[in-house]
């Protein structure tokens, strides 16, 4: 059975709240896509708007939700994330994704957090995998985008990640590879097929009748 993780893009905490409820039990990692609107042109919980739940959290008031039922990845599609990463470890995330483009001190800032936190690197559709290289001795995986404008869930499907993943799998054959945007019953097994190891889910789960159901489906396609 494939890997499944949901993905949640949240406006605010609380449906990050509703969102992380409805799988709890259900699955025991959650990613959550965060935006600022400058590496994205639109932002998420919590750069959307001050936040006081967040602001909690940093100093270690409260816990995310649900936080001993999951544990989170944060998808930080954000400009120089160098200058929020230390937020998100005080938050608990156990892995965090960083995208190729996010930063002009990409090689130091995983040098940074190597050591500390689990780090996949996103890769965007038209990003050349041998970004890869430079990284491969100090990230555990790699995240390539499964739609071509990153920051929104609900966009269509770009079939071109198919070639991308396969050319990946051919040259790191024990890397995992997570794909992000788009997956759905219809693409999922051409993406298993071309060398993915993970689907992540956003809209085909939190937009489904039954999100128990649509889970057992992508999983055991």
């Amino acid at each position: 059975m494939i890997n499944i993780t949901p993905a949640i893009l949240p406006a605010d905490f609380s449906e990050l709240e509703e969102k992380v409820s409805s799988v709890k039990g259900l699955v025991s990692l959650v990613q959550i896509d965060i935006t600022d609107k400058t590496f994205t042109d639109e932002a998420t919980w919590p750069y959307k708007k001050p936040d006081m739940n967040f602001e909690s959290i940093l100093k270690e008031e409260r816990g995310m939700p649900f936080w001993e039922d999951v544990d989170y990845e944060i998808d930080l599609m954000v400009k120089k994330p160098e200058e929020v990463v230390e937020d998100w470890i005080i938050t608990g995330a156990t892995r965090l994704i960083i995208h190729s483009k996010s930063s002009e001190n990409l090689g130091q800032l995983i040098d940074d957090l190597y050591g500390r936190i689990e780090i996949y690197l996103g890769l965007e559709i038209e990003d050349d995998i041998s970004v890869i290289e430079k990284y491969i001795d100090k990230i555990s995986g790699v995240q390539t985008m499964g739609i071509s404008v990153i920051g929104h869930q609900g966009h269509p499907y770009a079939p071109e990640v198919i070639p991308k993943i396969k050319e990946i799998r051919n040259k790191y054959p024990s890397l995992p590879i997570s794909v992000d945007g788009g997956v759905n019953l219809e693409n999922a097994k051409d993406l298993i097929d071309a060398g993915a190891t993970r689907l992540v889910c956003g809209s085909y789960l939190f937009e489904s009748n039954n999100i128990v159901e649509a889970y057992d489906k992508i999983r055991n396609i």
